[in-house]
Parts: C-alpha cells; structure tokens; sequence
C-alpha cells in the first residue's frame, strides 16, 4: 500500500480535515483519483497509437515504438494502480466517517493523530463523541 505521507497531491488525512474539513478532502481524493483515471484512459490510447506505429515502419522506428509502448504501458499500470488507491482509500474512510451516536455525516475534527498506525481519533462536532478512524 503507498505511503499516505510520501503523497505530495493528496494531504493525509488528519492534516487534510484539519485544514479543509472532512467533506472536502474527499471531494479532492475523489478528484485526484479521477484525475489519474483520466491519465489511464490517456495512456492506453497513446498505447494503441504505438502498436499502430509499427506498420511500416524501419527498425530504428521500430525499436523506438518498443520503448514507446514500454513507457506507456507503466503509466497507464501505475496510473490505474493509483486510481484504484485512491478510491479504496477515500471511499473506506468515508464509510467511517457517520457518528456513531448521532449519525452525523462528516462534520466531526481531530482530536488525535497516531502517525504510527495511521489511525485517527476524530470528535462529533454535534454531540461530542469522539471514535477512531482506521485508515
């Protein structure tokens, strides 16, 4: 699994609520994961124009193509790879993100980041109660 804290688009979670709130730090993750999405679709497209190349083409061109469809076919694995991240990532803690006193939806702040395991102990802004978010 990536490191969360390595990730220079997507803030962390605890670091995100803090400076945007909860509701739009996944709005973004949902963003960026789409956005990577866009990059597969993007990459396999110019893929396929690599394969197309090949007809006709001299053995310089050819072994070109080669290193075309072998840069392609990594962005378009790490970019998909990314992509399914992202929305696993976003979509698990946005299933934990309901109050379970009140059933409030995402409107809660951090008490207490453990960077350590990566759990996050937010506070209903609502009632009060405080539960831990496991990444």
């Amino acid at each position: 699994m990536p490191d969360a804290n390595r990730n220079l688009l997507n803030r962390p979670l605890a670091e995100g609520i803090r400076r945007v709130g909860f509701r739009k730090w996944y709005e973004r993750e949902l963003l960026s994961g789409h956005a990577h999405m866009l990059l597969t679709l993007l990459s396999t497209i110019a893929l396929m124009a690599s394969f197309e190349a090949f007809n006709g083409a001299s053995t310089g061109e050819k072994l070109l193509n080669v290193l075309f469809v072998i840069v392609c076919a990594a962005i378009a694995l790490w970019s998909l790879r990314r992509y399914l991240y992202l929305l696993m990532h976003a979509e698990a803690i946005a299933n934990q993100a309901n109050c379970p006193q009140c059933t409030e939806y995402g409107r809660f702040t951090v008490v207490q980041d453990d960077k350590r395991t990566g759990e996050t102990e937010v506070c209903c802004r609502k009632c009060s109660h405080s539960w831990r978010i496991f990444p």
